[in-house]
């Protein structure tokens, strides 16, 4: 069973939230009173291989679906609404389209288009962080586990005030705007939580993107939008594109001036609203 944490009125529909890559099941309190003003019980887990959940060594991106439902069936709910953020956009679609009427909706923020992407140059215009982590990953195995070890050897202590620093050429303004404070020192939590047992999560994280997803898109029946900021280093605008072009019925929001953190951080109460208007 994955490890989560959640927070919010014990009698709130569960907001289940996938986090990024590496990352941690760890709440953001300006998002679980976000959440909680709307009625909604904030849910954060973390993937196989991270933060206290045991290893799924060769998981896809589908496997995470038979997880939330774990955890809906041990909070006794029925649905929930789900959103993904950058490495775990792909998740939460994963769960819009593999368990039916247990979600309600789904969004994902800043997500990645599957690897494969017809028409979609995967890596053009991403930061040059993500360019050589993706050739390591092309490189194969050993070559991908020693990137990550050397990337995770200066992550493991990193505070709010570092967290800009260390993303480098992943982040433009839009993002180092939002980078202070409060918000800072959670990210920097979450990259710490995601590295803390070593790099299996990540590992098995880039590996699950390369690999077929284990899901179709084009048979998602649930709401699903899709928020993309054209400032995105991280996760360019053009796989945002491409999956709301590609899911049934999608709404796509394609936000000007915003980057990969900023849109969450900006349009998290319009997300949720988006969310719970289905």
């Amino acid at each position: 069973m994955v490890a989560f944490v959640s927070a919010g009125p014990d009698d709130g529909i569960p907001l289940i939230a996938h986090h990024g890559t590496p990352g941690a099941g760890i709440t953001y309190q300006p998002f679980v009173d976000a959440a909680a003003e709307r009625g909604l019980r904030y849910v954060a887990y973390s993937r196989p291989g991270y933060a206290g959940s045991p290893r799924a060594e060769g998981r896809t991106v589908a496997e995470c679906a038979p997880d939330v439902a774990g955890i809906l069936d041990q909070l006794g709910a029925e649905r929930c609404y789900t959103y993904g953020w950058s490495g775990g956009g792909p998740h939460a679609l994963a769960c819009a389209a593999l368990l039916g009427d247990r979600v309600s909706a789904a969004a994902a923020i800043a997500g990645v288009a599957p690897w494969d992407a017809d028409g979609l140059d995967w890596r053009a215009g991403m930061g040059a962080e993500n360019v050589a982590e993706f050739a390591a990953m092309e490189a194969g195995p050993d070559a991908l586990r020693a990137f990550l070890e050397q990337a995770r050897a200066g992550l493991g202590d990193l505070t709010g005030e570092q967290v800009a620093t260390a993303l480098g050429d992943l982040i433009g303004e839009a993002d180092r705007r939002v980078l202070s404070g409060e918000f800072a020192e959670h990210l920097a939590e979450l990259i710490r939580g995601g590295v803390a047992a070593g790099t299996d999560g990540w590992f098995d994280d880039d590996l699950a993107f390369r690999e077929p997803w284990g899901f179709d898109l084009g048979k998602i029946a649930v709401p699903v939008t899709i928020w993309q900021g054209d400032e995105d280093r991280m996760v360019p605008p053009a796989h945002g594109r491409w999956l709301a072009e590609r899911i049934p019925g999608a709404k796509a929001e394609l936000r000007p001036g915003q980057g990969h953190l900023s849109i969450a951080v900006d349009c998290f109460g319009e997300i949720l609203d988006d969310l719970l208007a289905g």
